[in-house]
């Protein structure tokens, strides 16, 4: 690993990047004493925390920096990390001199929406998706026409049972189809660990699906992560507002956000009010 070049690295990363593998990349920032890396080595470490390729010391630094890349992957969140080569017993397990620093950064897949359905809502999800950085899949038979859907990156077209609705953690299933294949899609949905799963339908055919799901099997605790009717109440009626209401209801759970309005969340942090707001607050009418 530790004549790994460059370009080694960069042919990987693009490798697993087709792959939509995550990974995280280790790159040593500083060093001092005998630390045998040097500023500027790098190495990959696989989700499994096997070290890919590259090098950034030897068994002294490499299983702190590949448990920290577990952990990097794991929250995705950076992390910038001392080690002390001195110090067996408070630094990483083998007194091998020096010191050095390592940025830990979480390489993970984009996100991918899986838009089943066609239709004003369908084509308008994909367009916000798309800008919000989501990968788009347009699912639907019979062929649904491309120049519909010009941000999706890919479009399937003869998909009738759904068999390559293929969901990994992290992404996004939206059903808005409309029709008597919805419960094969949300049943394959439900078996997948897609973080969102949503049917754009009315409370009465959204209660038909489920009620199928219920009959095939699916205890309340699958059910729950079907979000039906789909989306935050934004009071929306037009195909666009039901678009951008299933848009941010995505992205708040995405994100770990409440739903609510950021002043009211803003308040019960005891946050004081932008400087901005206070100046319009305080202006005389």
């Amino acid at each position: 690993m530790a004549g790994t070049e460059p370009t080694d690295l960069l042919d990987l990363m693009t490798t697993l990047r087709a792959r939509r593998e995550p990974y995280a990349l280790a790159t040593v920032v500083e060093t001092e004493g005998s630390a045998s890396a040097r500023p500027g080595a790098k190495a990959l470490i696989g989700r499994d925390g096997t070290l890919l390729a590259g090098w950034v010391g030897g068994g002294c630094a490499e299983s702190a920096v590949r448990e920290t890349a577990l952990d990097c992957l794991r929250s995705g969140e950076p992390r910038v990390i001392g080690l002390d080569l001195n110090d067996e017993v408070l630094g990483t397990g083998m007194p091998c001199g020096g010191s050095m620093r390592v940025f830990v950064e979480p390489v993970l897949p984009r996100p991918t929406l899986w838009i089943l359905g066609h239709g004003r809502v369908a084509e308008t999800l994909s367009r916000f998706a798309a800008t919000l950085g989501f990968r788009v899949v347009v699912d639907d038979a019979p062929a649904p026409d491309p120049a519909r859907f010009p941000d999706a990156e890919e479009i399937i077209g003869d998909d009738y049972d759904y068999a390559r609705l293929a969901p990994e953690a992290g992404d996004a299933v939206v059903i808005a189809t409309q029709h008597k294949g919805d419960h094969l899609s949300a049943a394959r949905a439900l078996r997948s660990p897609a973080g969102y799963v949503a049917i754009v339908a009315s409370r009465k055919r959204a209660g038909l699906v489920l009620d199928h799901l219920r009959a095939e099997g699916f205890d309340e605790a699958a059910l729950a992560r079907i979000r039906a009717p789909a989306g935050l109440d934004l009071g929306a009626r037009t195909p666009e507002e039901i678009a951008l209401s299933v848009a941010s209801e995505i992205v708040m759970l995405r994100r770990g956000g409440s739903g609510g309005p950021l002043r009211a969340a803003a308040a019960e942090r005891g946050e004081a009010r932008p400087a901005a707001a206070r100046r319009h607050a305080d202006a005389p009418a």
